[in-house]
């Protein structure tokens, strides 16, 4: 026992892991005293493997197995370092070797023979035969396993010891994938041989095993192509050639004693699993011409013959190839390609970062990327024309379409990725692809890449420095280049030119690529800071901007903003630190026309980008504050209200940015953008009251008040809204009474000073003339010509319309309604509420209005079919000639108009006995009259789908375009951006049109019900 720990301690110094189980290994090992010494010396270079402890088990089966192996091993250095280092690292290897003893020996030869004629060989047939046909006898799919694992033994062997390079080693296993195939169609021969006379078939590798990059288990992808020999008949050639080709596939995947080879994948073919399994190749080429899609050209840059009529196979290769590198001339290429590289991206970062092939950066994303750039390209510069991912990357390097260091950094980052995933498949011959998380496999990894001293955090800072770079391929790959060809930039390596530039940033999605090249060159050229900082920075927000729906007016605006604030020390630094705010700028100016318009006029703007929670919409009073103040800055009133204009524009961003950053819903944008725009009403009222004081010399004798009608009432304006208001005064009652526009229940911001009409009891018409000035300079003040978006207040509401007094007092106002209102006067009073000056007087206006819109025993039926008359003329005369009724937003079948209607007929009818209805909002009273069940909860939820809806393509067209509009555009281009902005992806356009459909076609039919009665 003593010994046994002496031992144990010992070989746990040496670098086992496990000392106490080595120790009872070794002792099995040498169960005779002569053997000991061999033991001993074979442990010096056991010691030295990735895994000594898995090594030192497979070695111990091994000998148990066959005694003679220790003796072998002793003699052969070379022979002993090639198996210790399989043994090391592939347990299944191991497992292998521990069945068939005998294949030792293969390690000891150096280079081994050919691989197809050692397989079909070991399946009983002729290499030097036309068509192979294997043996008949039983055995033959074990053979071929068992020929084959000993192949990839020999290649792990050299692999794993540097006797062969990484990219000799994926053209090894490809070409012993291939001769695997060959000798599976020689059993399938041998299986199904009716009909072989009458048929050329054909096997083409794709993907890994076309490109000659194999890894160590994968499916093998494979096209058949057939063609019938001379007089043969075509359809009878081609049913012997997919019996030939379903044989070949068992031949490979067939569960047997060794286990299965690998599965082969014909799901690359035309029409993919739903097409057949094998065509002609006039067939292949007709499917292509007329049907084929961007990514199967993608997919033919691998393609390459590896089994069967190898001569066949090269006119299909030849065939194709003019084909794939036409492909970027065809209809739909950009579009196709943005969606590859969407798929690709959206599967990437579906991925955990431990995923080397599918996660990001990782083997996939490297593999795609230099595709693409193949495809846009290689049809002008043959040089290209590569089809292993490495060789194409450096061609692409030499030609200047990626930056040399550039291409560098991700060969080495693609090299050892591919290192890592042929080690983590070797262990068990699993097809893998995650790194682990278990200490004592990140440790065989690392010294299995040759790290001793500390193989486990060594490796994995080497793998997080790899795929650090590898991540930020797209910037290196697509983008870096574009600034080289327009940036003179002192490097001495070849740029790429122009017109390659263009062809790239088209591919890329941008509709204007030598606009687009002009803004780059805009940015980026010259020697200043601001130019390096540039440089640094563009080629990640061009990638941004490719993301967004409009990447030219994206990269536009970005220079429009870096034009105004390049010179500002903060604002590049800002981009360029902080990752997020650059992020949701190129989101922001590549979605919004509205948006970017905000920034450009006012571009400090941009530092509220940086987190959620800047872009939080502010409380009203918040607002109010700074408006007031802002308002008290200025003795000129046209100065106070350009003050106060200039904050609702950063307002509009903010709450713009939010609402395209997916942090508000659209009812919440309503109350936003209401708020504001009461807020804005107050302040310029407190500067057009000061005017009319100063030009009067007197304060204004009456009281004042705005009442909010339309949208506005309803805290549901849109960004395109105007102000529907209407304006109420009331004279003073005597030369004691206080202003109310300055009163202590005032929202104005100098409540508490003293106006006195210069009067006792004030005269009504000089009231209202004063009334009248203060309306009408509010309406100037709002709307004079500035970089700000104007507020235009809409009076027609009042009573009498246009034709009417524009002021009017409290009490005109009621002997008005009680005398002359039609219904829809009253319908329009359900919006109203306070919005500025004097709250008190607003309160009374309310009351009156109260009478009108909730009246005792709701409105009558005669009313009730003047409103609906009164909806189905309005449908008929009002929607602009030549629009759609299914795609007007506002007064389309199943649009706003017809839920507001809705909504507004429950109230007069209801309201009354029910005050939960008395509100001004539609989607509230829709609640609350399922609440008190006069609506039923189905239909509520039609209409609120169908009015948040319309409501949101109506923002997203203002947000867009920057210029309103009630219709979903006609054109696709249009469209397509409304479609994205909210939240489609890029071929989304018609999803979004069936869904509108499909919401107002439902809701139109709830109105029939609801409010038509039908």
């Amino acid at each position: 026992m003593p010994r046994i720990e002496s031992t144990a301690a010992r070989l746990a110094k040496l670098g086992f892991a496990d000392g106490a189980r080595a120790a009872r290994l070794v002792a099995e090992l040498t169960p005779a005293p002569a053997a000991a010494s061999v033991v001993e010396e074979l442990l010096d270079d056991l010691v030295r493997v990735a895994d000594p402890d898995l090594a030192l088990t497979s070695l111990t089966r091994l000998a148990e197995r066959d005694p003679a192996v220790l003796a072998a091993l002793h003699a052969d250095r070379p022979l002993r370092e090639r198996l210790f280092a399989v043994l090391g690292v592939s347990a299944a290897l191991g497992e292998h070797l521990v069945r068939h003893p005998g294949q030792v020996g293969l390690l000891a030869v150096p280079e081994p023979g050919e691989a197809r004629a050692e397989l079909l060989r070991a399946v009983g047939a002729e290499p030097a035969a036309t068509e192979p046909r294997a043996s008949t006898a039983t055995g033959t799919l074990v053979a071929l396993r068992v020929a084959y694992r000993g192949r990839l033994l020999h290649l792990a062997a050299r692999d794993l010891t540097g006797q062969a390079a990484p990219a000799e080693v994926t053209a090894e296993l490809s070409d012993l994938a291939g001769a695997a195939l060959e000798a599976a169609l020689a059993i399938a021969r041998a299986e199904a041989p009716d009909g072989l006379d009458t048929v050329r078939l054909a096997v083409i590798g794709m993907g890994k095993c076309g490109a000659r990059e194999l890894n160590y288990i994968s499916d093998v992808d494979v096209i058949f192509v057939a063609e019938p020999r001379d007089g043969a008949d075509e359809t009878k050639a081609l049913r012997s050639a997919t019996r030939l080709a379903q044989a070949m596939m068992r031949a490979c995947s067939a569960a047997t004693s060794e286990g299965a080879l690998w599965e082969v994948d014909a799901g690359l073919r035309p029409e993919g699993r739903s097409g057949p399994l094998v065509r002609t190749l006039a067939s292949h080429l007709a499917y292509y011409r007329r049907w084929a899609k961007t990514w199967e050209f993608q997919a033919l840059l691998k393609a390459r013959p590896i089994a069967g009529d190898l001569e066949l196979g090269a006119s299909y290769v030849a065939a194709v190839n003019d084909l794939v590198w036409s492909a970027a001339t065809r209809d739909n290429f950009v579009e196709d390609v943005q969606a590859m590289r969407r798929r690709v991206e959206e599967h990437v970062r579906a991925e955990g970062e431990r995923q080397i092939k599918l996660g990001p950066g990782g083997l996939r994303d490297i593999e795609f990327a230099v595709q693409l750039l193949q495809l846009v390209h290689g049809r002008l510069d043959p040089l290209l024309r590569r089809k292993a991912t490495l060789p194409a990357l450096a061609a692409l390097s030499r030609g200047g379409y990626v930056g040399r260091e550039d291409a560098r950094q991700l060969a080495e980052a693609y090299t050892f990725l591919r290192q890592v995933e042929h080690l983590l498949q070797l262990h068990r011959l699993r097809r893998t692809h995650v790194l682990p998380t278990a200490e004592e496999d990140l440790r065989r990894l690392g010294r299995a890449l040759g790290t001793q001293v500390n193989p486990v955090g060594e490796f994995t800072a080497r793998w997080r420095r790899h795929a650090m770079e590898a991540r930020r391929l797209h910037e290196k790959l697509f983008y870096r280049p574009l600034l080289q060809a327009v940036a003179r930039l002192p490097e001495s390596e070849a740029r790429l030119s122009t017109s390659a530039a263009a062809a790239r940033l088209e591919a890329l999605g941008y509709v204007d690529p030598a606009g687009a090249l002009r803004h780059i060159a805009a940015l980026t050229s010259g020697v200043s800071r601001r130019a390096a900082i540039q440089r640094t920075l563009l080629p990640v927000m061009l990638g941004w901007f490719a993301g967004t729906p409009d990447p030219d007016a994206g990269l536009l605006g970005f220079r429009q903003v870096s034009d105004k604030l390049g010179s500002t020390p903060w604002y590049l630094r800002l981009l360029r630190d902080e990752t997020a705010v650059a992020a949701r700028m190129a989101r922001v100016l590549g979605t919004s026309r509205y948006a970017t318009g905000l920034l450009t006029n006012a571009p400090d703007a941009v530092a509220l980008l940086g987190s959620d929670d800047e872009l939080a919409t502010r409380p009203a009073a918040a607002l109010l504050a700074e408006a007031s103040a802002a308002v008290s800055r200025h003795d000129d009133a046209e100065a106070a209200v350009a003050a106060v204009r200039a904050l609702r524009r950063k307002e509009l961003f903010r709450t713009a940015v939010a609402d395209i950053s997916g942090l508000i819903d659209i009812e919440q944008v309503g109350v936003a953008l209401s708020e504001l725009n009461d807020v804005t009403i107050q302040a310029a009222l407190d500067a057009a009251v000061a005017k009319v004081t100063l030009e009067r010399r007197a304060p204004p004798p009456t009281r004042f008040a705005v009442i909010a009608m339309g949208r506005l009432g309803g805290m549901e304006c849109s960004y395109a809204s105007d102000a529907d208001v209407m304006f109420v005064h009331s004279p003073l009652a005597g030369p004691d009474s206080r202003s109310p526009l300055a009163g202590p229940d005032s929202r104005s911001p100098s409540a508490g000073a003293e106006f006195r009409s210069p009067s006792a009891g004030a005269a009504e018409r000089e009231a209202s003339e004063a009334a009248f000035a203060v309306a009408n300079e509010l309406r100037r003040l709002l709307a004079l010509p500035a970089q700000d978006p104007p507020l235009l207040i809409d009076p027609d509401l009042r009573p009498e319309g246009r034709q009417g007094p524009l002021v009017r007092t409290l009490a005109s106002y009621a002997a008005y309604y009680a005398r002359w209102s039609s219904p829809w006067e009253s319908q329009a009073l359900l919006r109203a509420r306070f919005s500025a000056g004097d709250a008190a007087l607003g309160a009374e206006f309310t009351a009156v209005a109260d009478g009108l819109r909730y009246p005792k025993g709701g409105i009558g039926e005669d009313a009730v079919r003047e409103i609906r008359r009164l909806k189905a003329r309005m449908e008929a005369e009002r929607l602009p000639r030549g629009a759609d009724p299914a795609l007007h937003t506002k007064l389309g079948r199943g649009g706003l108009s017809d839920v507001e209607w809705v909504a507004q007929l429950l109230q007069l009818r209801h309201a009354h006995e029910h005050p939960s209805l008395r509100t001004t909002q539609t989607l509230r009273t829709l609640r609350a009259a399922v609440e008190e069940g006069l609506l039923d909860a189905a239909d509520e939820a039609v209409l609120g789908e169908a009015w948040r809806a319309a409501s949101r393509i109506r923002d997203a067209i203002m947000l867009v375009k920057g210029r309103p509009g009630d219709s979903l555009p006609a054109g696709a281009p249009e469209r397509r951006l409304i479609a994205r902005t909210l939240g489609y992806p890029p071929d989304g356009s018609e999803d979004l049109l069936d869904d509108y459909r499909r919401v107002t076609r439902r809701a139109r039919q709830v109105v029939e019900r609801v409010f038509y009665g039908s």
